[in-house]
Order: C-alpha cells, then sequence, then structure tokens
C-alpha cells in the first residue's frame, strides 16, 4: 500500500475563511459530549488543508478536537519539492488556523524513511549532513513557538519489526546516528517542543514493539533529547486482547509522555477470506479501541499527551482512498456524516471517567 499517493490525493480549496466555518459549529448528538469535553488531555485528529473549506469537517472539528496534526502537507515531500525549494503554503494555513482557534499543533513529521532521497540525491558525506541539519532549522525553526510538539523521526522500525529500517538517511548518516541527529538538530530549532520518536503496528506486532522499545533505551542512553512517544494505532482489530494494554503499559515505563498520534481501526481484513458479519467486526473493533481508550488512561496525568484519530469522519480516512475500498468501511469514531457511533459513546464513557 502506496501510502505517500494516499496521502497525496487532493482536496479541493476554496475562498470561503476558515476562522467563519468554525463559527458555524453545530452541537454534537446529545447522548455523546463533544470528546474534548470529557477527555482529561487533548483529542486529536488529523487535518488536510482543503477540509478547513469544508464547513461540516470544521464545525465537526471545533466540536469535538482541541489538537491537530496535518496529514501530509508538513511532510517533506510536500514542503521539500524539489532540491532548493521549499513550499510553506498549506502547513502555514493549518498552523494559522490553530493560533486563532486556540488548537495545538503537532507537527509531522520531520525525517520519514519514505521520503527525501530525490532530494537529497547526489548528496554524500558533509554536503549531505548539511543539507539534513539545514531542513530541519528551517522547518522546525519556521514553527518555533507555534506548534507543541514534532513527530522528529517517523517510522525507524523495521516492518517485520527485525531491527531498524534501510534508508537514504541510515546509510548516510547511520542506523542511529541519523536519530540522533535529526533529534539534536530539532532541539536547536525549537528547545519548548516536545520531540517524539514516531511508529506504527507496535500494538499489532509484539516484535515491532519490543524493536521500538530497544530503539528508545538505546538512543536515550546515547543523549537523544526524546521527548515523547508516539504510537500510531493503526489497529488491527483481530489482534489478542491485552496486547495494546501491554504495549501502552511498556511504553509508560520510560516515564515519557506517550501520544496516540494516528488511532484509526479498520473493519476489512487483509489478503485472506472474511466470513464475519458486520455486528461482529464492529463488536472486534469497538473492544480494541476501548482497551486502548482504558490502557491510554491507565497512564499518570503527566505521560497522556495526547489522543489523535487519523481523520473525523469514516469518509476522511486515508483508508478510504487506497483504492479497494467498498466505500463501507468504517475506521474512525464519526461517521461519513460527522455524527457519532456507539464505538464514540464508548471512547467518551472511558475518558468520561477520568
Amino acid at each position: 500500500m502506496n501510502r505517500r499517493a494516499l496521502l497525496a490525493a487532493p482536496l479541493a480549496l476554496g475562498a470561503l475563511s476558515a476562522c467563519d466555518r468554525f463559527a458555524t459549529a453545530q452541537p454534537a448528538p446529545p447522548s455523546v459530549p463533544p470528546l474534548k469535553s470529557v477527555a482529561p488531555f487533548p483529542i486529536g485528529s488529523a487535518v488536510m488543508s482543503g477540509q478547513l473549506d469544508d464547513p461540516a469537517w470544521v464545525a465537526l472539528a471545533r466540536q469535538q478536537v482541541n489538537q491537530l496534526t496535518p496529514e501530509w502537507e508538513m511532510k517533506m515531500e510536500y514542503i521539500l519539492q524539489s532540491p532548493g525549494r521549499m513550499t510553506f503554503d498549506a502547513p502555514d494555513r493549518i498552523a494559522d488556523v490553530c493560533a486563532a482557534e486556540g488548537v495545538r499543533l503537532h507537527g509531522h513529521a520531520l525525517i520519514w524513511y519514505s521520503q527525501g532521497e530525490q532530494a537529497f540525491a547526489g548528496l554524500d558525506g558533509r554536503a549531505f549532513a548539511a543539507a539534513f541539519d539545514r531542513y530541519i532549522a528551517e522547518v522546525a525553526g519556521r514553527y518555533r513557538g507555534k506548534l507543541v510538539s514534532w513527530d522528529v523521526v517517523n517510522e525507524p522500525i523495521a516492518e517485520d519489526g527485525n531491527g531498524l529500517r534501510d534508508s537514504h538517511w541510515s546509510r548516510a548518516l547511520g542506523d542511529d546516528g541519523y536519530m540522533i541527529r535529526a533529534f539534536e538538530q530539532a532541539r536547536l530549532a525549537d528547545p519548548d517542543a516536545v520531540l517524539f520518536l514516531n511508529d506504527y503496528n507496535l500494538e499489532n506486532n509484539p516484535a515491532k514493539g519490543a524493536t521500538f522499545l530497544r530503539t528508545v533505551e538505546r538512543l536515550l542512553k546515547a543523549g537523544a533529547p526524546i521527548g515523547g512517544l508516539g504510537t500510531q494505532s493503526h489497529l488491527d482489530i483481530e489482534i489478542p486482547a491485552g496486547q495494546i494494554t501491554t504495549l501502552i503499559r511498556e511504553l509508560g515505563a520510560f516515564g515519557l509522555p506517550v501520544h496516540v498520534s494516528e488511532l484509526d481501526a479498520s473493519l476489512r481484513r487483509e489478503r485472506r477470506g472474511d466470513f464475519r458479519s458486520r455486528v461482529q467486526r464492529l463488536e472486534q473493533q469497538q473492544a480494541r479501541v476501548v482497551e486502548l481508550a482504558e490502557a491510554f488512561m491507565s497512564l499518570p496525568a503527566r505521560q497522556r499527551f495526547a489522543f489523535t484519530a487519523w481523520g473525523l469522519r469514516d469518509s476522511d480516512s486515508w483508508l478510504r482512498r487506497d483504492g479497494r475500498d467498498d466505500g463501507k468501511d468504517q475506521p474512525l469514531l464519526f461517521d461519513d456524516a460527522g455524527q457519532a457511533k456507539p464505538l464514540t459513546a464508548a471512547v467518551a464513557g472511558v475518558f468520561g471517567r477520568g
């Protein structure tokens, strides 16, 4: 699955003011209070700049969340579209709306294995390192004071969990070296931002989770200024009960803030027949998402950085843009019309206990 192509899917931009859109919020369904009103920590969503022109999306966002993460438009592939030329129109717009509305902004992402190879092609040695440092300095420096946190290094662990990914970054600067350098440069560019190491399938694949934990321990011992740990939580709803709880507890053992950074939970089963009823799939989904919410709630309050879904409505999900979806997947907390679901009510119930 090519996530870069999916995230880059175009969204129409309109001329209406995002701030005016935020002012048209509609009340939440009475049976489910707004998530941000019951959670004792920030509730987040991914955002694309084009969604700021959708009055229904903006109303739902203003009602439910108090933190936003640019889904694609703050990544290197968008900003550094060609060597020596940076584009900031979309991330600037998102940052401006967050500032105007008092919504926290989480930066995503400075260094990702799947991006930047073409822009850095032909550079080696000191030139590569200088360009690496310069990119982080310019991007993180531009948003200094405008965001609260960064995913500094995104998805460094190998797909199967067996060690680290091979990438243009690791080949030029070393397996751990590029990560340590990225955190050091991000800290110089924005001393106040919380700096995250972020990855996915940590709950779904215990081997990958274990490698992530060992990597964190190693980088911290090497002096990398890691300030928080992000688990994307693209949940496989068929994993055994308790697996999510174990991972969140192990992340929490470092004493750092933990970010559930990209939550969704597809109803689909990949590469094999699926004979479950829709009711069974929804029950599995709710059980796993509720387990995640409960595990997150069990962390000390100071470690609960934010709980972020990778989109608001089911129709906003990147899983609907992969060319295989039949339009029936329901991976997010709100349906296509922006209405709360039983899943939403269950999550709100967990958060409300705190």
